[in-house]
């Protein structure tokens, strides 16, 4: 993990010239910012731009080092398109997924590019189950099955109790466009990692069946 490819570099460029941008312009944020009442007016050019800009530089540097360190996972074994697809389709999923559950919320905004990021974590733990992370504070691994279950509770969790200014559905809607996606192009992953594949389906079935109770 930590291979600067130049498709990588283009996406972190992209990220940091479009932040920066809306950093130095507030119209500029404000036009392209992921907004509800905006998208429901017909702006849905938000669900995507929204994902290129940030809060502000710790928000931009912690996606884009975390992007750092997966994307050459991802991109060794699905290819640069197989990357953006992916890192796209996760962009585009978690929004929608924060306007299915925000759409009557006219003041809700949201930028970043976590969905995208989360996304491309997810894809690299398919990809390599067995793989260790390091997270900060904790020194000794977590096997990445176990940190990719953990972090979709959490976001589950974290979307019903509404937990910090933090869109916790783009997180798990990005999570789940990763999870799919790597699975339509890499389904060699279904045969090699199938216990796998189920645990990791466990959140995903888990929030289905929480928002058809009525309990999100």
């Amino acid at each position: 993990m930590g291979d600067l490819n130049i498709v990588t570099l283009i996406v972190i460029a992209l990220n940091v010239i479009v932040s920066f941008k809306g950093f130095n312009d507030f119209s500029f944020f404000e036009k392209y910012k992921f907004n509800s009442a905006a998208v429901k007016r017909g702006e849905k050019i938000r669900i995507f731009s929204s994902g290129f800009l940030h809060v502000d530089t710790a928000h931009l540097f912690l996606n884009m080092l975390t992007l750092y360190f997966f994307a050459d996972v991802v991109i060794d074994s699905m290819g640069g398109l197989g990357f953006l697809l992916i890192y796209f389709a996760s962009l585009i999923l978690g929004n929608l997924l924060s306007y299915y559950f925000h759409q009557h919320d006219y003041n809700y905004n949201a930028v970043g590019a976590s969905g995208a990021v989360s996304g491309i974590i997810y894809a690299a733990i398919l990809l390599y189950p067995d793989m260790s992370l390091y997270l900060f504070l904790i020194p000794i691994p977590i096997p990445a099955y176990v940190f990719g279950i953990g972090y979709m509770l959490y976001s589950i969790y974290g979307m019903k109790r509404q937990l910090g200014n933090i869109g916790h559905d783009a997180h798990f809607g990005g999570a789940v466009g990763g999870y799919l996606l790597t699975l339509v192009l890499a389904p060699w992953i279904l045969s090699a990692h199938l216990l796998m594949v189920i645990l990791l389906a466990i959140p995903i079935i888990l929030l289905f069946f929480l928002q058809r109770a009525g309990k999100m």
